[in-house]
């Protein structure tokens, strides 16, 4: 495992975010991510302060359709088919559902296992994000990049992501984004490196939660069973 894959992991265990950079021939933008459990009004506020602050939570397709998340529209037309959900606030515990405090608490209940439909109003300030089986390996897109940095910090499959901005507006590109991490102390990875280490792990269990183990079958399918 590559020092900055193996930091990386470690801070999304901790609570802390890390900086996911995609290709130079795809959107060639850097991300925020950190695991959708641990949000904190603090977080939510720092993201939301050096991002372009429209904040989503990749969960898994199961996830999703357990929580009654379907697809925004019938028919997806972005470039790159991001796979964006009905929006959503928290049902109960919020006010307005956009401050970082409410907006924390609706990320919190993306992540949980016990939340279902019925924890959710539709439509909301929270963007969930529908990431596709098989992760980075069949869709190496920043969606698929923050469930599987969450499942390998051994964390619920939920990750809170959103675009790096500069303070005029333009997007963050890597010159931006290695400021930046130097700066506020975060890791630096790409979804290159993290394709590389689960193309390395494939068939191997990556995480053991709550009797529950999460695995990466030869085809890069990230899976869940009881232990």
């Amino acid at each position: 495992m590559s020092e900055s894959i193996e930091r990386a992991i470690k801070d999304i265990a901790a609570g802390k975010p890390v900086i996911v950079v995609d290709d130079e021939d795809r959107e060639n933008e850097g991300d925020l991510i950190f695991a959708a459990e641990h949000a904190t009004p603090e977080l939510v506020a720092f993201m939301v302060r050096y991002t372009s602050g429209y904040v989503c939570v990749a969960i898994p397709e199961t996830e999703a359709d357990r929580l009654d998340l379907p697809p925004m529209v019938k028919t997806n037309q972005d470039n790159l088919k991001t796979a964006y959900a009905v929006t959503v606030d928290a049902r109960h515990g919020i006010t307005t559902g956009i401050s970082a405090a409410d907006r924390a608490h609706t990320i919190r209940l993306l992540a949980a296992a016990d939340s279902g439909p019925d924890s959710f109003n539709r439509p909301g300030h929270v963007v969930p994000l529908r990431a596709r089986p098989g992760g980075v390996l069949r869709r190496p897109g920043h969606t698929e990049a923050a469930v599987d940095l969450a499942a390998l910090a051994g964390c619920r499959p939920a990750g809170v992501l959103c675009e790096m901005v500069n303070d005029d507006g333009t997007m963050q590109r890597r010159p931006d984004l290695e400021t930046f991490a130097a700066e506020h102390d975060l890791p630096l990875i790409t979804i290159a490196d993290l394709v590389a280490h689960l193309g390395q792990t494939a068939g191997t269990v990556v995480r053991f939660p709550d009797n529950v183990r999460y695995l990466h079958d030869k085809r890069g399918h990230l899976f869940a069973e009881l232990a």
